[in-house]
């Protein structure tokens, strides 16, 4: 039996209501990651040799834990035991405070932490393919460091690094369903509820799938067009030279 037009009304209205949920934790969690990813993948090049293995060491631990265990058990971890963990260091320095962790916050911060790991990779790997003799020509041209990074290699690392970026982005877009479980009133927790209401679960699962899917076609047709804006002037090997290669 098809719905009245005001239910349908009513149960879009709280879609559209988990969609906006969904695009602020994706687009804050996604933020925070590239920003932890960048800041690890920077601090992994300090060559100084006590405090450079001591990151590197730190990192490797990092990824090991959060890289193979699944995003919805760091989600679980923050929001059932953030609290404790807050207040336990708060009390080290003396300051009493009831905290409380909210899904969107327990989802945003394992969001930030596990694909925060994947983003320091992808970057990282970025950053080793740009030639060392850019840096070395930047150094010899009296250029200070931070100019080098900023103006020659961060250029060229985000438009090398643009492909894995995008992938990760559509699975923060894809792991913000996860949060779900933990209370937050996101688009496939409005259509759970919307369904179990109306007993339709074809109609409206299927357009919180439509979401994702739009949503993820749009993220690649502008990540397309930054790929090529970015590629401009770069030069690209001809069938010719990658033959004589061969």
């Amino acid at each position: 039996m098809a719905l009245p037009l005001h239910d349908l009304i009513g149960y879009g209205e709280q879609l559209l209501a988990g969609a906006m949920v969904t695009i602020e934790l994706a687009f804050s969690g996604y933020t925070l990651a590239l920003t932890v990813g960048t800041a690890w993948a920077l601090a992994r090049r300090i060559e100084a040799p006590m405090i450079g293995h001591a990151v590197r060491w730190v990192w490797r631990v990092y990824a090991s834990i959060f890289m193979g265990v699944p995003s919805v058990l760091v989600m679980f971890l923050f929001y059932y035991g953030g609290s404790a963990m807050i207040m336990g260091l708060l009390a080290l320095f003396g300051i009493r405070a009831r905290i409380d962790v909210s899904p969107f916050q327990a989802g945003l911060a394992a969001l930030t932490i596990v694909q925060g790991a994947y983003a320091s990779e992808v970057i990282a790997g970025a950053i080793r393919n740009v030639l060392r003799g850019q840096f070395e020509a930047g150094r010899a041209l009296g250029i200070r460091p931070y100019q080098i990074w900023w103006y020659v290699i961060m250029p060229q690392v985000g438009r090398l690094s643009l492909p894995g970026l995008t992938n990760i982005w559509i699975s923060v877009l894809k792991d913000t369903a996860l949060v779900a479980l933990a209370g937050l009133n996101e688009i496939v927790a409005r259509s759970r509820t919307a369904a179990g209401a109306t007993k339709e679960p074809f109609l409206f699962f299927i357009a919180a799938a439509l979401f994702f899917i739009v949503f993820s076609a749009v993220t690649l047709k502008f990540s397309a067009r930054i790929e090529r804006r970015l590629d401009r002037g770069v030069a690209r090997p001809s069938a010719v030279t990658v033959a004589a290669q061969a």
